[in-house]
């Protein structure tokens, strides 16, 4: 397994750049996101408790509404090339998901990905994300802010990109219709023991 050596600068990664999947995975299991794009070196600290909450709000809202065949799953790995590998922080995708390999699933599995923003990811959520996902071909993608209420912002794939996002703040009912149907206020992600 390859180390990570600490410096006075910061810390040495092995090898050298761009990265790859092989590479990224022999990383030691320290909390943190590690993901790749375009083989550059994506940090995300561990998620709050507030996107934990959000997250696990939304599975279970997903999961309520969901026909049988579909599954909710969250921090899956998204292998899309060798030097493209995402940590969604929900996905769907099919209970029998056919290219899903143990430890990956490719983006074939997956019907919607969905990012909680937190400080820490704002324009990558916003931006590098919203690219990376339509270049994989994931037909629906929301984007969760929580600071907006939360909004939630619903992204379907149109071509080889998405479309202008529909918008929904909290307060109000987003009702979906992709992957399928569904109808909640994006206010009850922030409410604890809400369902």
């Amino acid at each position: 397994m390859a180390t990570i050596e600490p410096t006075p600068r910061g810390i040495v990664l092995p090898g050298d750049p761009p990265l790859t999947v092989d590479r990224l995975l022999e990383f030691p299991c320290d909390g943190k996101h590690y993901e790749l794009f375009d083989g550059s070196l994506l940090v995300s600290p561990a998620p709050t408790r507030l996107h934990q909450r959000i997250i696990y709000r939304l599975q279970r809202i997903l999961d309520d509404a969901m026909p049988p065949e579909l599954e909710p799953l969250s921090t899956v790995n998204l292998l899309v090339t060798d030097k493209d590998y995402y940590i969604p922080d929900l996905v769907v995708v099919p209970e029998e998901s056919t290219e899903s390999e143990g430890l990956m699933f490719s983006p074939r599995d997956v019907l919607l990905a969905a990012e909680i923003v937190s400080p820490s990811t704002k324009m990558r959520d916003a931006g590098l994300k919203t690219h990376a996902y339509a270049k994989a071909g994931i037909p629906i993608y929301w984007r969760i802010e929580p600071d907006e209420g939360p909004t939630l912002y619903v992204y379907e794939l149109d071509g080889d990109r998405y479309g202008p996002p529909t918008a929904y703040k909290g307060g109000t009912v987003a009702n979906p219709t992709a992957p399928f149907p569904i109808s909640f206020d994006p206010a009850d992600l922030l409410i604890r023991g809400k369902s």
